[in-house]
């Protein structure tokens, strides 16, 4: 498997069903790397530590984070988990990549997580496209973020 297919792998174990592999996330997201490294070679998908590390360092999107004998994803939970993120003010504008297929239902229902726990925000512009292509034809969005969060939005 190549380490794209096994990033997506550890994404889907990690964000939004560790359950299929027979892994249970502690609250702030975090499994041991052995129980994950067990439940990759169970479904015919082994890795090494070695690979796994490698695998999490050369991630440009630091989709995960290993401390201490243990790994969990970095964001995009769908399963609630508590990443133990403080708050901070954002800038004044920050950016959010779309589908022009999905404008009519942001304009009717707003900008809403879906499955997700949050809305994926970038702070620029070129990032929210390349969000936005996985989908279909890109779209970038401009959220006044600090007005939101000044109004506890």
């Amino acid at each position: 498997m190549d380490m794209k297919a096994q990033s997506k792998t550890l994404a889907y174990l990690l964000r939004h069903a560790p359950e299929t592999a027979g892994l249970t996330l502690d609250p702030g997201g975090w499994v041991s790397v052995e129980a994950l490294l067990d439940a990759l070679s169970r479904r015919g998908s082994p890795m090494t530590r070695e690979a796994l590390e490698a695998l999490v360092q050369g991630s440009d999107k630091k989709r995960f984070t290993l401390a201490g004998g243990r790994i969990r994803a970095a964001q995009g939970h769908s399963v609630p988990v508590d990443l133990g993120l403080t708050p901070i003010a954002p800038p004044e504008i920050l950016f959010h990549g779309t589908a022009e297929r999905f404008l009519s239902a942001i304009r009717a229902e707003g900008l809403t997580p879906q499955s997700r726990r949050q809305v994926h925000l970038s702070a620029d512009a070129g990032t929210a496209r390349t969000v936005g292509a996985r989908h279909g034809r890109p779209v970038v969005l401009q959220v006044a973020a600090a007005r939101m969060h000044e109004s506890g939005a």
